[in-house]
């Protein structure tokens, strides 16, 4: 069996939607802990690399696959929605 069956049938125009979005979560995300990280820093709370020297912790490393777990499955979403191209991609784009 195929491991990438959900790829199947998948226009290239929704992988690229797929790349795109992960890239902009990506891009928020990052610079979204780099300024935390900072503001910390700066603030004397931590010293510069301790958020990095955590994320080597096992429970946080745990908690934080299921995040990502959570997070693929919403975005393979993508893949496999229909309807009307000019409408929202994500039903969260309604609320």
């Amino acid at each position: 069996m195929n491991d990438h069956e959900y790829l199947r049938g998948v226009s290239p125009d929704q992988l690229a939607a797929l790349v795109f979005e992960l890239a902009g979560q990506l891009h928020v995300e990052r610079t979204q802990r780099m300024a935390l990280e900072e503001v910390l820093v700066r603030a004397g709370v931590i010293e510069a690399g301790a958020t990095e020297k955590l994320a080597e912790d096992p429970a946080l490393l745990a908690a934080t696959r299921e995040k990502l777990d959570a997070s693929i499955r919403a975005l393979l979403r993508i893949l496999t929605e229909a309807g009307d191209a000019k409408g929202p991609l994500r039903p969260e784009a309604l609320r």
